[in-house]
């Protein structure tokens, strides 16, 4: 029998087997994670909105539900955290953001209604950066090391998910927002391809460039939330009809033969000791499983990457917030205020020339999946940064830590491909270092079949912070 004090750090995969079979209940289960929350969220500082009674009833009726043989599937009674960007119904949805401390939605997003749909309970709202616009999630400290920031924006999912205060949580990734919390917390997270999951009800900050998707404590986890929450929706435009597979299904453990693209310009410059290490090593376990390491050169990749990400990102955030920004400027936080007005002053031929490198950018990717199945690169290329810290140094450079978190990361966005984190490592100082791994547009299948094979070759998402 798993004791209550375990139940908090179970995989959604793991309870849903003891749920489904009545070992535990839903109530139990969520009645644990409310007491972890309660035992080390006030130094986390994860939750915005904890929703503790109206999750409790949700638990008593999916109980009730699973009692008399209304299992609807392996979400069903999982008690789930919520990023304060997805509208839900009844409850603040502040983005991080005092202009928004009133808003209160009327209806779900659609990923919050899917989940819901598939028995999923709502703990409640976790931290962001301010509209989604940073890699940190103020005040949330990163629970490897209280010292350190969680990243962001989805930082808030990030820290909850490595401390066992929820079993599954949603992200939204523009530059690296799932995957940059997913690496430095110990976490899975994966970005899915632009278009196979809604971002209806969920608050933008680049129309181009948002994706909404799952993080979890392991890539089966997030196999079994990507199902639930993709697919068309009427409300989204930017969704395709594209049928979605069942992703946990194809987590078979075999990647024999699996064509793995390791870059050899781009994506190992300027990296700390400990990542290059760690992820030479998750290279060398993937080859041991019968994956065929190749390596690849990439075309149009260099110093011009970040400056069409920021100049794509930049604009279409200002654009968004033009006119509340005009009113109410004064509220924004002030690294918001500065990156807006910022935005405000680039020109279209700016804009429209980082769209054509964009595009450059996105051939070279799939001219380099042309040749492999996945490409494999570190997540970040440093550990977590400490609170107030706003720069890496390097031998011959600073880096802003924006500018780090983004670098590995943005390439996937303005390609629109799937991407996703898992854990390969620690640094000497003990903190998590993520492997990202990135596929074809809309074979996210692949990429967590890959992913999952790792994980069951290692034992690194599995290892939890002392707190």
């Amino acid at each position: 029998m798993t004791t209550q004090t375990e139940l908090h750090y179970l995989t959604i995969a793991e309870a849903a087997r003891l749920l489904e079979r009545k070992t535990i209940s839903p109530v139990e289960l969520t009645q644990a994670v409310l007491d972890r929350i309660e035992e080390v969220d006030g130094r986390l500082k994860t939750y915005v909105t904890l929703l503790a009674t109206e999750a409790l009833s949700a638990a008593r009726r999916a109980e009730q539900d699973i009692q008399c043989g209304k299992y609807l599937g392996p979400l069903h009674g999982i008690p789930m955290a919520i990023k304060d960007l997805y509208d839900t119904a009844g409850v603040v949805t502040a983005s991080g953001s005092k202009i928004r401390s009133d808003y209160v939605p009327k209806s779900d997003s659609t990923v919050v209604r899917k989940l819901r749909e598939a028995g999923a309970i709502v703990l409640g709202k976790v931290t962001t950066h301010e509209f989604a616009f940073g890699f940190d999630a103020p005040p949330t400290r990163n629970p490897w090391n209280l010292d350190c920031t969680p990243s962001g924006s989805s930082g808030g999912s990030g820290s909850a998910l490595a401390a066992g205060l929820c079993l599954g949580a949603t992200g939204s990734d523009t530059g690296g927002s799932i995957r940059a919390p997913g690496a430095v917390n110990g976490i899975a997270g994966i970005k899915p391809t632009y278009g196979r999951v809604s971002k209806y009800g969920v608050a933008v900050l680049s129309w181009s460039l948002d994706h909404a998707g799952p993080m979890a404590r392991s890539t089966a986890d997030l196999a079994l939330m990507l199902r639930a929450m993709a697919g068309h929706d009427p409300n989204d435009p930017t969704t395709l009809d594209i049928p979605v597979p069942n992703y946990a299904a194809t987590l078979s453990g075999d990647i024999k033969g699996l064509k793995i693209g390791v870059p050899q310009n781009y994506f190992f410059d300027d990296v700390q000791p400990a990542v290059k290490n760690a992820v030479t090593a998750a290279i060398a376990t993937l080859k041991s499983l019968g994956g065929k390491i190749i390596e690849v050169n990439l075309r149009h990749f260099g110093d011009d990457v970040l400056p069409t990400f920021f100049s794509i990102v930049m604009p279409e955030a200002a654009t968004y917030h033009q006119k509340t920004f005009r009113e109410r400027g004064h509220e924004y936080g002030a690294d918001v205020q500065e990156l807006l007005e910022t935005g405000q002053l680039f020109l279209a031929t700016t804009y429209i020339t980082a769209q054509r490198n964009r595009s450059a950018i996105k051939a070279s990717l799939a001219a380099a999946l042309d040749m492999v199945d996945i490409l494999l690169t570190p997540t970040l290329p440093v550990t977590a940064a400490r609170v107030g810290q706003e720069n890496y140094q390097w031998k011959d450079r600073q880096e802003s830590v924006f500018a780090a978190c983004a670098r590995f990361l943005c390439p996937f966005n303005l390609a629109g491909l799937p991407a996703i984190s898992i854990p390969c490592g620690l640094s000497e100082d003990q903190m998590p270092i993520g492997l990202q791994l990135a596929g074809k547009p809309f074979d996210e299948a692949t990429v967590l079949r890959a992913a999952d094979a790792f994980e069951k070759a290692t034992d690194w998402h599995q290892r939890r912070p002392k707190l």
